[in-house]
């Protein structure tokens, strides 16, 4: 998935404005400015529209995890290079503090089934033989299904 469009989905899902997604990127060790967001936030068709990095948007995902579950001891979390559909699953499970049925219940919402075991693999270390990639289709249909959950139950 496109890293503009999951920013764009998790702005939409939280009702963020754009102060409160500068705040969220200060969190996370990053000073952005308006027009940044503005910017990353356009369709690829507007001429003002800017891709958004691996780094920046691992950047936002660590700001919001500490948004949502406060600062933690220790050193902050080192944003990634290079993200993959695992780990932003992953980070938007710890932001939002979710157990595995909490999961299913989000995938469950836009009309996604999968079983336990499936889910887990997902969350695996990479090196292990039963890790599988997330697909786009799985990441977009929880980023549709947090929409529902939390964004359409506050309207």
């Amino acid at each position: 998935m496109d890293n503009n469009d999951i920013l764009r989905r998790i702005r939409y899902s939280f009702d963020f404005n754009d102060s409160k997604m500068v705040e969220i990127f200060a969190l996370g060790d990053s000073k952005v400015t308006r027009a940044q967001i503005s910017s990353w936030l356009k369709k690829e068709i507007d001429p003002a529209y800017v891709s958004l990095s691996d780094f920046q948007l691992a950047i936002f995902l660590n700001g919001l995890i500490i948004e949502k579950r406060g600062k933690k001891e220790g050193p902050k979390p080192i944003p990634e290079n290079k993200l993959n559909n695992n780990i932003i699953f992953r980070k938007l499970r710890i932001a939002l503090n979710l157990k595995d049925d909490d999961i299913l219940a989000i995938l469950k919402l836009p009309g996604i089934e999968i079983s336990k075991h499936e889910l887990s693999a997902f969350f695996r270390n990479p090196g292990q033989s039963q890790y599988r990639e997330c697909k786009d289709q799985i990441l977009r249909n929880f980023l549709r299904g947090m929409q529902m959950k939390y964004r359409e139950n506050k309207l």
